[in-house]
């Protein structure tokens, strides 16, 4: 009994000693960035972007309405042909109205880009400022509480990606055609913004 309690205390010290050996933090990114004075620019130009396409959009409904108005007043004066050709633009302009709407607004349309373009510097100087730290404090990963605990940084030395690659067969090194995979430019980046030249 006495070597068995023995093999238990023994088999969980040796497993908890690989998890000290790594250090976790986390951050959140949406407090942080709710400081940040370009992330408030940005919110305010994607505002602006906003407003001036859902101006545009209602400006086009607003010239339907006027053609739709107009036909039903001189509808009894119009010939069959007349109608029809009216209400074949009336009909092309609401789906025109509906396309942009779509384009602004719909999945990964116009806004959208807009937002990812403007949110990359403020979310750039993040992740900067979080690799700064993780290496100053020595950090292995750093999750996001903002974001379900995503990891948004790793110590590249745990990185297994070649290895998998190797398994699967697949070329390990970088192409012209698939940029950089690995972490290591990332990681001269960080310690030559960590250690300007």
């Amino acid at each position: 009994m006495k070597k068995a309690l023995f093999f238990v205390l023994l088999s969980s010290v040796w497993l908890t000693i690989p998890a000290q050996a790594q250090k976790f933090g986390y951050v959140d990114t949406e407090f942080i960035l709710s400081k940040m004075p370009e992330y408030q620019k940005a919110l305010t130009e994607i505002d602006k972007f906003a407003d001036k396409w859902s101006k545009d959009i209602q400006d086009k409904y607003v010239e339907i309405d006027k053609l739709q108005k107009a036909y039903q007043a001189e509808e009894i004066l119009l010939t069959e042909d007349m109608k029809r050709d009216r209400q074949r633009a009336i009909s092309d302009r609401e789906r025109e109205a509906r396309e942009y709407n779509n384009k602004v607004f719909g999945y990964q349309g116009l806004l959208y880009e807009k937002k990812k373009e403007l949110m990359k510097v403020p979310m750039d100087i993040v992740n900067r400022a979080v690799e700064k730290v993780a290496l100053q404090r020595k950090l292995d990963f750093i999750f996001d509480k903002a974001s379900d605990f995503t990891m948004i940084y790793t110590n590249p030395r745990h990185d297994y990606s070649d290895y998998v690659m190797e398994e699967l067969g697949l070329e390990t090194k970088p192409t012209a055609t698939n940029g950089n995979p690995t972490n290591k430019s990332t990681t001269n980046q960080v310690i030559q913004t960590i250690n300007p030249k």
